[in-house]
C-alpha cells in the first residue's frame, strides 16, 4: 500500500486527488496540507511513502517545503504537481529534492503511473516539462545579483532606484541589465521581465 500526503492550497484540487486515490486498491491518502509549513508538519507526523506537492502556496512555498522535508528526511519521495512549467522553477524543485514534476493538467493515468514509479525509486518529468528544460539547457544562468536586478525591474524600479536598493553604482546596474538582456535573448527590459516570469526565474 502506497501511503500519500497531498499538499495544495486549493481544496478543489485536493478533493479531486482524494477521489482519484480512493479508486486505487494499492494507494491510501493518509494526510492533507494547505501550505508548505503544514506540509512539513504533516510529513513529520505521518512520514508518507510519496508526497504530492504544489509550488505556489501561502506561508511557505512548495520548493522551500521540499527542501525542509528532504533536509530532515533525505529518503522522502516527492512529486511536484503544479500548473507551472517554467524551466527555472523545475530546476529549483529538482535541486530541492523532488523526484518528479507533473503539470496539473496531466492525465489521471499519468499521475497514478508517476506515483507508482516514484514509490519504486524512479524519477519522472511530464513531456511538456522535459521540453521546457531541453530548450534552455545550454543557456547561461542568471547570477543571484542579476536575478535581484530583474526582480526590481519587474517591480517598476528605474536604474537609479535599483542601484540605491542594492548598494551598487548606477553603472553596475546598467552592466547587469545588459548581461540579463543578452542571457535571456530579450529585446528590452519589459521583454526580459516577461521571459523571467514565464521561465520561473522570478515571481511576482
Amino acid at each position: 500500500m502506497i501511503r500519500l500526503l497531498s499538499v495544495d492550497d486549493h481544496p478543489i484540487v485536493r478533493d479531486g486527488i482524494v477521489r482519484l486515490i480512493a479508486t486505487q486498491p494499492d494507494m491510501n491518502l493518509i494526510a492533507e496540507a494547505s501550505d508548505g509549513q503544514e506540509a512539513v508538519e504533516q510529513y513529520r507526523k505521518h512520514q508518507p511513502d510519496v508526497t504530492l506537492m504544489d509550488l505556489q502556496m501561502p506561508n511557505m512555498n512548495g520548493i522551500d517545503a521540499i527542501g525542509s522535508i528532504r533536509e530532515e528526511f533525505p529518503e522522502a519521495r516527492i512529486i511536484v504537481l503544479t500548473t507551472y512549467e517554467g524551466d527555472a522553477q523545475v530546476v529549483r524543485a529538482l535541486k530541492a529534492g523532488a523526484q518528479a514534476y507533473l503539470l496539473k493538467g496531466s492525465l489521471r493515468k499519468e499521475l497514478l503511473d508517476t506515483i507508482r514509479a516514484v514509490h519504486a525509486g524512479q524519477k519522472r518529468l511530464s513531456p511538456e516539462v522535459g521540453a521546457a528544460l531541453a530548450e534552455h539547457v545550454t543557456d547561461s544562468a542568471l547570477s543571484p545579483k542579476e536575478i535581484s536586478v530583474l526582480t526590481l525591474i519587474a517591480g517598476g524600479n528605474a536604474n537609479k532606484e535599483i542601484a540605491a536598493q542594492l548598494s551598487v553604482s548606477e553603472e553596475s546596474v546598467k552592466s547587469y541589465v545588459r548581461s540579463i538582456l543578452a542571457k535571456l535573448g530579450a529585446n528590452d527590459r519589459t521583454h526580459a521581465v516577461t521571459i523571467g516570469l514565464k521561465r520561473g526565474i522570478i515571481g511576482l
